[in-house]
């Protein structure tokens, strides 16, 4: 039984972060993958159009077929829809941004900004105000925009921090949010610093929560897969916020294994002279 216990000790006492090797072409996200269909920026999917059935007694009569009612319009397929992540919203939400309905930059994660932002357009045009992306849609933001360039889908600056989240709004909180990615540095519902962050891959997620720092490494490595991990806040088992030199060098394109990655590491190293130990961490989406 000690031997057992030990055991169980010194997994958990295991770090598991450490920048993804095997990654894909786009943006990494926790987030689930969506079952919405997503088509290339410039071939978007057509409607379904299949009307909902008749009955027999309905298409026999002539009154009937001549009613609305009896011809349900077709459903709608939605191209891009809330809890997407692709490089075609990136491009959805980078063309947002040129029309002045999203202040935050593109993350490629189609999330409640996204979808405010979408129905806005959808109202001022004259679209059936859904929040999601269908070609009618897709078309008209392309008509009205142009196609984005490279530093407007990913742009240099930082990105603009989310609302906090309200368990963020008393004591000292590293307040982190997985939509805008961004870590929120407060004190007493005040913001100190913002900077960008990243999280770990569909397969390896960085939890949600509320949790506490419970240690400070300034120069830890990964015990599990032996990577750097510079200016270590451990607030959930083997889960921390720390310099991620990876992020910094491919950005979104990599992931972590559910730790919260951050590229600055100038700013990163001010904020973990700042943090102590049993301060507040709320991840939230």
């Amino acid at each position: 039984m000690r031997t057992l216990g030990l055991a169980t000790a010194v997994a958990l006492a295991a770090t598991a972060c450490g920048p993804q090797k095997s990654e894909s072409a786009g943006p990494a996200s926790s987030a689930p993958a969506s079952p919405t269909a997503v088509a290339s920026p410039e071939t978007s999917p057509s409607s379904d159009g299949k009307p909902g059935d008749a009955s027999p007694s309905a298409s026999a009569s002539p009154s009937a077929s001549a009613s609305p009612s009896a011809s349900p319009s077709p459903t709608v397929k939605q191209i891009m829809a809330n809890g997407d992540d692709s490089d075609q919203v990136r491009e959805l939400q980078a063309r947002l941004r040129q029309l002045k309905l999203m202040s935050v930059a593109p993350t490629g994660f189609y999330g409640s900004k996204t979808t405010a932002a979408v129905k806005s357009f959808q109202t001022k045009n004259k679209l059936t105000a859904t929040g999601g992306v269908d070609e009618p849609t897709w078309k008209k933001i392309q008509s009205s925009s142009k196609k984005p360039t490279a530093d407007e889908l990913r742009p240099p600056a930082e990105n603009e921090a989310d609302a906090p989240d309200p368990r963020c709004m008393t004591g000292r909180v590293m307040c982190i949010s997985k939509e805008s990615r961004t870590l929120t540095w407060m004190i007493d519902g005040k913001v100190v610093s913002t900077m960008d962050v990243r999280f770990g891959s569909e397969n390896t997620p960085t939890r949600e929560g509320e949790f506490k720092v419970d240690r400070k490494e300034k120069d830890w490595v990964s015990t599990i897969y032996h990577t750097p991990m510079p200016y270590a806040m451990f607030f959930s088992g083997g889960q921390a916020v720390h310099f991620s030199a990876d992020f910094a060098a491919r950005g979104y394109a990599g992931a972590s294994h559910g730790c919260v990655n951050v590229r600055d590491k100038g700013k990163l190293s001010a904020l973990f002279g700042a943090v102590q130990t049993g301060d507040k961490v709320v991840v939230y989406w």
